[in-house]
C-alpha cells in the first residue's frame, strides 16, 4: 500500500468519526426536550375515516333489519339501535344518534362530517371502527350480535345422584358428577383419597346449536341470562326486544334420575328472525377422562355409539381412529366409557350426523369424540321447536333396561347396548339367565365374592346334566379304549382304514356308545364360559367392590407389581402378577392332570400341549378383572370335586354290565350311525373307482 492511498484511508476514518460525533448535537435531527415549541409524543394519523358507500347501504340495511321499530303519532318509522356503544337511529334515509368512545359520547353526524373541532381525529377514526365493526356483527348474528360480550355466571342442578353445572357462556352444561361413584383412577399416585367420578367439564365437553338463521349464530360464541324456574329447573334465556326471546330449558328431577330434560324453548322469534332456513344444528365433542386404573381394558370399552331410530345400535371403531358420515335419521348419540356414558336423545331424530373418534395416547384422557348432527324440520313459530333427553350416568344394565322404553315410550332405545354382552348367542344368556340372577342376589346380599359364589354354583347345577353325560361317556370311551387299540392293531395301514372305522363303528353300537356324546355335552357349556368372559369386564356392580385381598372386582387383582417395560410380554400380560388369576392357573393344571390320568393319549406331543394351555390363558387372563378370574377359578374348583364325586359313584364295573347288556339287545340304528355308514359305503365306492382308474392306465 502506498503513501497516498493510506492517507487518503486515514482521511476517510477522521471525517466519518467527526461526522459521528457531531450527529447528535444537530438540533434540526434532535429536538430539545425542554422546548415548549417541540412534542415527544407518537404522531397520530392526521386524516379521519370515513365509511364507503357500501358500508353506508348495509349500515341501514342493518338497522332495519334489526333494529326496534317506532312509530310516530304521523305514522312516520323509525328504527333505532342500541349495541356495544352505538345508539343510532334510522328515519328515511338519515341516521342519527351517538357513539362511545373512551366514555365521550360522539354525535354521530360530527363523527361522519369528520369535525375533528370536536373530537380528536383518533377518536374519530375509533367511531367508525366501532359503527363499522357493530354493522358487521349485526349482519351475521342479527338480533343475536348484542349477546357476543357478556359476563360469565354458573348455575347449578343437582339431586341425589347427579350434580350439573351449567354457563351463562354458550348455555349449556360444562360440569356432570356423578355423586354415587368414585375414581378408581388418579394421575398423582400420591393422592390416596377418592374423588367422585366426573363425566366432563370445562372446555373438555362442548355442546353448541347452531340456530337456523341466514347466517347460522353458534350458541356456544353467546351470553345467555340464566334463570332458575324452580329447584328443578333452569333456563338459559336470549332475551331479545318486543318481548321476544330463545332459550334452552334444563330439568333434572329429584330423586335418583340420570335423566336431564332439553328443551329449546322460544316466544315471539318469528316476527323477528326473518329466516327459511329450518336447519337446526347441532355439535358436540368430547375428551373422554380415565376412570380406571387399568387403561387398556377402559380404552377397548370406550367408544362413540349411535342408534338409527327404528334401527340398530351402532359404534365407532373402539381400537383406532375413525370417522363415518350417516344421511340417515339418528335416534341418540352416545359417548361411551367403560362403565359410564353420556347419551343424548332427540325427541325427532337427527336427519344426518358425522362422527369422528380419535385415540388419545399419553394423557389424563383416552379419546376424543366429535360428533356434528343437523334437524332440518325447525319451526320458529313453535314455543317448543325441539326437545332433547339427555342421560349421564353410570352403564348398568337393568336401569338402562328400564330407560328403554320409559324415556321414549313408542321407541325401544337399545340403551342397554352401551353394555358390551358379546354376540347374540352370549348376549342372550347374560341378559335371560346371568344378570336376572347376579341382580337378585344382589338385593339382599351386599358382599360381591360371595354373590359370584353363589352365581357359579347355580349355573353349575344348571350345567350339571350335561357336565354328568359329558363324564360318562367319557368313562365308557375309556373302558372300550383296549377293544380300539386291538382293532387298530389287527387292522394297520391306510389301506385298511375303511374297514379299521367299521370295526370301531361297530364296537360303539354294540356298546351303545357314542363318541360325540363325551365332547357335545362340553360344546354346549362353552356358550356360558364366554358369556361369562363378556360379564364380568361390564359388570358397574363389581366396580369397587373389595373381596379378600382384592380392592376393586372389576380390575386386576395385583399382589406383585413393577415398573419396568419388557417387550412383548407387558401388552399382554402387564407389570404385575394377579393372585385369582395364579390360582385359576394352578387350579386349571390340576384338572388338566386328573384329565390326562383318566385318559389314554397316543399323541405324545398333546400332554404337553394340555399343559401349556393353562400358562398361556395366565397370560391372558392377568390383565382382565378380577371378578372374572375368581368365577373360572371356582367354576374350575368345582369341576374337580365334580370329577372326583362321579368316579365314587359312577362304577366302571356298573358301566361294563351296561354296556353287556346293550350288546345282547338288537340295535336299531341311530340317524348318526346310518350316516356314517353311508359315508363309508361312498368312500369305499370313490376308492374301488380309482383302482379301476389305475388298472386301466397300466
Amino acid at each position: 500500500m502506498d503513501k497516498n492511498t493510506l492517507n487518503g484511508l486515514v482521511l476517510m476514518v477522521a471525517v466519518f468519526l467527526l461526522f459521528t460525533w457531531l450527529a447528535p448535537k444537530n438540533k434540526e435531527a434532535q429536538p430539545d426536550a425542554e422546548s415548549p415549541d417541540v412534542t415527544t409524543e407518537t404522531p397520530v394519523a392526521t386524516t379521519v375515516d370515513a365509511l364507503t358507500p357500501s358500508e353506508k347501504s348495509w349500515l341501514i340495511q342493518n338497522i332495519t333489519a334489526q333494529g326496534t321499530v317506532h312509530v310516530s303519532e304521523d305514522g312516520t318509522r323509525s328504527y333505532s339501535i342500541n349495541d356495544n356503544g352505538m345508539n343510532l337511529t334510522l328515519t328515511g334515509d338519515s341516521v342519527t344518534g351517538t357513539v362511545t368512545v373512551s366514555g365521550r359520547n360522539l354525535n354521530w353526524a360530527d363523527v361522519v362530517a369528520g369535525d375533528t373541532s370536536k373530537m380528536s381525529v383518533a377518536e374519530q377514526r375509533q367511531a367508525i371502527a366501532l359503527v363499522r365493526s357493530a354493522s358487521e356483527s349485526l349482519g351475521k348474528f342479527g338480533r343475536f350480535a348484542t349477546f357476543l360480550s357478556g359476563t360469565e355466571q354458573k348455575v347449578s342442578l343437582e339431586n341425589d345422584v347427579l350434580a350439573l353445572e351449567l354457563n351463562s357462556k354458550s348455555g349449556s352444561i360444562t360440569r356432570a358428577e356423578l355423586k354415587k361413584y368414585d375414581t378408581e383412577y388418579s394421575s398423582d399416585e400420591s393422592k390416596k383419597s377418592k374423588r367422585k367420578v366426573v363425566i366432563f367439564e370445562g372446555d373438555k365437553n362442548t355442546f353448541n346449536f347452531q340456530l337456523p338463521l341466514p347466517q347460522p349464530v353458534e350458541t356456544a360464541d353467546l351470553y345467555f341470562t340464566p334463570k332458575k324456574l324452580n329447584d328443578s329447573t333452569v333456563l338459559m334465556s336470549l332475551d331479545l326486544a318486543d318481548n321476544a326471546y330463545w332459550g334452552i330449558e334444563y330439568t333434572l328431577p329429584k330423586g335418583e334420575s340420570y335423566i336431564v330434560k332439553m328443551r329449546i324453548v322460544q316466544s315471539n322469534m318469528a316476527r323477528l328472525v326473518q329466516s327459511n332456513n329450518r336447519n337446526l344444528g347441532f355439535s358436540w365433542t368430547q375428551d373422554l377422562h380415565r376412570q380406571e386404573q387399568g387403561r387398556m381394558f377402559e380404552e377397548r370399552n370406550s367408544g362413540l355409539y349411535y342408534k338409527f331410530a327404528g334401527g340398530s345400535v351402532e359404534h365407532l371403531s373402539e381400537n383406532k381412529n375413525d370417522s363415518e358420515e350417516r344421511k340417515s335419521k339418528i335416534r341418540w348419540i352416545g359417548f361411551k366409557n367403560q362403565f359410564f356414558s353420556s347419551v343424548i336423545i332427540a325427541d325427532r331424530p337427527f336427519n344426518t350426523a358425522d362422527f369422528q373418534s380419535t385415540v388419545l395416547e399419553g394423557s389424563d384422557y383416552l379419546k376424543s369424540f366429535e360428533a356434528q348432527a343437523i334437524s332440518n324440520d325447525y319451526n320458529w313459530n313453535a314455543e317448543n321447536p325441539a326437545n332433547f333427553s339427555l342421560f349421564i350416568g353410570p352403564n348398568l344394565y337393568p336401569m338402562l333396561s328400564e330407560l328403554n322404553t320409559s324415556v321414549m315410550p313408542d321407541e325401544d332405545l337399545n340403551l342397554t347396548k352401551l353394555v358390551p354382552l358379546g354376540w347374540a348367542l352370549f348376549r342372550w344368556i347374560n341378559t335371560l339367565i346371568v344378570i336376572p340372577v347376579f341382580s337378585f342376589l344382589g338385593s339382599f346380599i351386599s358382599n360381591y365374592g360371595i354373590i359370584i359364589l353363589l352365581l357359579t354354583i347355580f349355573i353349575k347345577i344348571i350345567l350339571f346334566p350335561l357336565t354328568y353325560k359329558s363324564y360318562r361317556s367319557q368313562a365308557v370311551m375309556r373302558l372300550l379304549a383296549p377293544d380300539i387299540k386291538a382293532i387298530n392293531d389287527k387292522y394297520p395301514g391306510s389301506q385298511n382304514a375303511l374297514v379299521r372305522q367299521q370295526k370301531t363303528m361297530a364296537l360303539y353300537s354294540q356298546a351303545g356308545a357314542n363318541p360325540m356324546s363325551g365332547c357335545l355335552p362340553m360344546l354346549l357349556q362353552m356358550p356360558v364360559l364366554i358369556a361369562m368372559f363378556a360379564f364380568f369386564p361390564s359388570a358397574i356392580e363389581l366396580r369397587g367392590e373389595s373381596f379378600l385381598w382384592a380392592h376393586d372386582l372389576s380390575a386386576p387383582d395385583a399382589i406383585v407389581s413393577w415398573s419396568t417395560y419388557i417387550p412383548i410380554i407387558t401388552p399382554y400380560f402387564g407389570n404385575h402378577i394377579s393372585l385369582f388369576c395364579l390360582l385359576m392357573t394352578v387350579t386349571n393344571i390340576l384338572y388338566t392332570y386328573l384329565n390326562s390320568q383318566s385318559q389314554s393319549n397316543s399323541m405324545p406331543g398333546m400332554k404337553v400341549m394340555m399343559y401349556l394351555m393353562p400358562v398361556f390363558f395366565m397370560v391372558f387372563f392377568n390383565n382382565y378383572a378380577a371378578g372374572l378370574s375368581y368365577y373360572y377359578f371356582l367354576s374350575l374348583l368345582i369341576t374337580i370335586i365334580q370329577t372326583y364325586a362321579f368316579r365314587f359313584f359312577i362304577k366302571e364295573d356298573a358301566i361294563r354290565a351296561k354296556m353287556k347288556e346293550n350288546a345282547k339287545k338288537p340295535k336299531k340304528k341311530s340317524g348318526f350311525m346310518a350316516r356314517m355308514e353311508e359315508l363309508q359305503k361312498q368312500q369305499q365306492a370313490m376308492l374301488r373307482e380309482q383302482e379301476k382308474q389305475k388298472g386301466k392306465k397300466r
